[in-house]
């Protein structure tokens, strides 16, 4: 299956030629397929961010190529204005850009730009509400008037509305109350399997990431350093600690427990892979 992004070589120096200049990512070639759930995981400063932000265009390569659908997205400016409505980013704490007078127009403000008919546009907004557990009878409210998750719900709405092939979420759950991050991981799911869009889903959470992810990419200092799947990456702890990174809980108590002699596998990284081994190991003992 070709590839929707593939990014060869790429590179990005801040303040080039000048005593702050850093290089924040170095020679990353990697592609995401369509449909695809990817987890990009890494420290703070790892990259992961300034990776993302080439994606849609907002940042420019030092040197390297971002491919979108075959297309290099910087050959012109017209590439680059149309990969931002093929690929949408959410950024971090996204409510704090919500800027219209409604939630309704806030939605909507991306199809508009898209120059689409007032129809198609109320079809996307409605829609995109939709995904996110948006009602309509919040359409004519104003967004600060909401919780902070509706707020992140409607930001998130905002850019799926545009139907983006690749939907990048920058730490969406970051500073929510524990129903309000599963509200929108559930979200999340339910506009992947409706659509099926990429998406691309930067997270400090590893359960999330071990619970709902095809396919994890790790960054570290600027590079990829492990890129496969839940159980090739979750197998390997001792690298992920020495870059800084936790393991899932489950994996973490499974470990914990083979320190105690317990014989668990070592493809454990989820709560159900935990209790089902160990139900397995209670029912062997009592045999």
């Amino acid at each position: 299956m070709d590839a929707v992004i593939k990014v060869e070589n790429l590179t990005h120096t801040y303040s080039v030629g000048t005593p702050f200049e850093k290089t924040a990512i170095s020679g990353i070639s990697v592609s995401f397929r369509p449909g695809e759930l990817v987890a990009v995981i890494g420290h703070t400063g790892s990259g992961k961010s300034t990776f993302m932000q080439h994606l849609d265009g907002l940042l420019e390569p030092t040197s390297g190529t971002v491919y979108c659908e075959g297309q290099d997205i910087f050959a012109s400016k017209e590439a680059t204005r149309d990969v931002r409505f093929k690929v949408g980013l959410v950024f971090q704490y996204p409510e704090y850009q919500l800027f219209e007078e409604t939630v309704y127009k806030d939605i909507a403000f991306g199809p508009k730009n898209m120059k689409l008919s007032e129809s198609e546009i109320d079809e996307r907004v409605r829609e995109a509400a939709g995904f996110v557990g948006i009602g309509e009878e919040l359409f004519e409210k104003s967004p600060l008037e909401l919780s902070g998750g509706q707020k992140r719900r409607i930001a998130i709405a905002g850019v799926i509305a545009m139907r983006p092939k690749v939907l990048i979420l920058d730490e969406p759950t970051a500073g929510l109350d524990p129903g309000g991050c599963e509200g929108i991981i559930r979200n999340i799911l339910d506009y992947r399997a409706q659509t099926g869009s990429t998406v691309l889903l930067v997270t400090h959470s590893m359960d999330d990431a071990a619970r709902i992810a095809d396919r994890l990419v790790v960054f570290h200092e600027g590079r990829i350093a492990m890129d496969g799947t839940p159980e090739e990456v979750f197998s390997r702890p001792a690298e992920l600690t020495a870059m800084g990174l936790d393991v899932p809980q489950p994996a973490a108590i499974a470990q914990a427990l083979r320190e105690r002699g317990a014989a668990l596998p070592e493809s454990i990284y989820t709560l159900e892979q935990l209790s089902a081994a160990v139900a397995a190991l209670r029912k062997g003992a009592a045999n």
